[in-house]
């Protein structure tokens, strides 16, 4: 049993690392194609251009795995079909249980390394690849609205008109109020630069604004301790769903203790927990097409179903996501809908060929 243990993740792994290097070097020419549109602004050449589409390669790792472990895992189940070995596992005792165990190794496999290369390699490769392009650009970090950055801090709010990619900040405005929310304090600085655990504001220009009177007082160098760190605004260069689960995390709760929306990164953080499982239930459904009668369609056919599964799996994950922030659904039915559904399918497929 353990040779064919063997054999089966064998197959089933090769065909797997295959298609992941297929799908993984068509998003990359995806890539290449739409970054050399911005090639030559700045000093983006095209030696950056390379470097980024390379930076970006892990983020696909992460988003193919799953279509890739369910079309891995599918071909080599109808290779198997037809060269008979199927029918020969059957007829010599094998259950379809004993052969699922065997492959969902692959899937546990490509599980772990999802895990591992969502939380680990693609939030640094992210923040990397999008550094190195803002700066060859020359352009500043994504801002949320025209008059740049907001961000509430205790009982201020602070605008903060530009990010760069050192995370250099130009043009903040801080208003604080008091408990009442009655404006007390206007500050405006033309930079900012974090050391030792605070920002070192230039040319600070401070309006106090009492009952009674205005004062306006000026400051060549001011220091400000704030929640807002570069940790956070390293958030803006990747987007919740590519971001380590710890950090998003500790964004999430920055955002509730400020009173600010959350859903989406809720929903990113629920997905994060629940893609790399998905492998497992992307071999539970590939398995009742490996067991179909030849008969019923060559491998070209069920490869072919295999894609329309994955594309509709990204579909619906995508679909989920949207509705659910639209219509403020709990974070968790938004982020495992998808996955439960394919499972059921799965599992009711199996259990209907067992039955035959």
């Amino acid at each position: 049993m353990k040779i064919l243990d063997r054999y089966l993740v064998q197959e089933a792994l090769g065909s797997t690392l295959l298609v992941t290097f297929g799908l993984l070097s068509m998003f990359s020419f995806f890539d290449l194609i739409q970054e050399l549109e911005s090639l030559g602004h700045g000093n983006y050449h095209l030696g950056m251009v390379l470097f980024f589409v390379l930076m970006s390669a892990p983020g696909h790792v992460y988003e193919v795995t799953p279509v890739a472990v369910l079309l891995g895992t599918l071909y080599a189940l109808a290779q198997l079909a037809r060269h008979s070995e199927l029918v020969v596992m059957r007829t010599s005792g094998v259950s379809m249980v004993s052969i699922a165990l065997s492959l969902l190794r692959i899937g546990a496999i490509f599980a772990v390394l999802t895990f591992l290369v969502g939380e680990l390699i693609t939030p640094i490769t992210e923040k990397t690849a999008q550094k190195i392009r803002l700066k060859a650009k020359e352009q500043v970090i994504a801002q949320e609205f025209r008059s740049g950055l907001w961000i509430k801090d205790g009982n201020s709010f602070v605008n903060i008109e530009e990010v760069m990619p050192d995370i250099t900040l130009r043009n903040i405005h801080i208003y604080e109020f008091d408990p009442e929310f009655r404006l007390r304090v206007i500050s405006d600085a033309a930079s900012g630069t974090y050391e030792k655990e605070r920002w070192n504001l230039r040319h600070v220009n401070q309006i106090l604004l009492d009952e009674k009177k205005i004062r306006i007082t000026y400051f060549d160098q001011a220091y400000w301790y704030s929640v807002i760190k570069p940790e956070l605004l390293n958030i803006l260069l990747v987007v919740p769903e590519k971001m380590a689960a710890w950090n998003l995390y500790f964004y999430i709760k920055h955002l509730s203790e400020n009173h600010q929306k959350t859903t989406r990164q809720q929903i990113a953080l629920w997905a994060k927990m629940v893609y790399p499982v998905a492998c497992l239930v992307m071999v539970i459904l590939a398995l009742p097409f490996g067991f179909l009668q030849q008969r019923t369609g060559g491998v070209g056919v069920k490869i072919f179903a295999g894609i329309m599964l994955g594309i509709l799996y990204q579909v619906l994950n995508r679909l989920f996501v949207h509705v659910g922030l639209i219509n403020d659904w709990a974070p968790i039915i938004s982020a495992t809908v998808p996955t439960i559904l394919f499972l059921a399918t799965g599992v009711g497929m199996l259990m209907w060929m067992e039955r035959r």
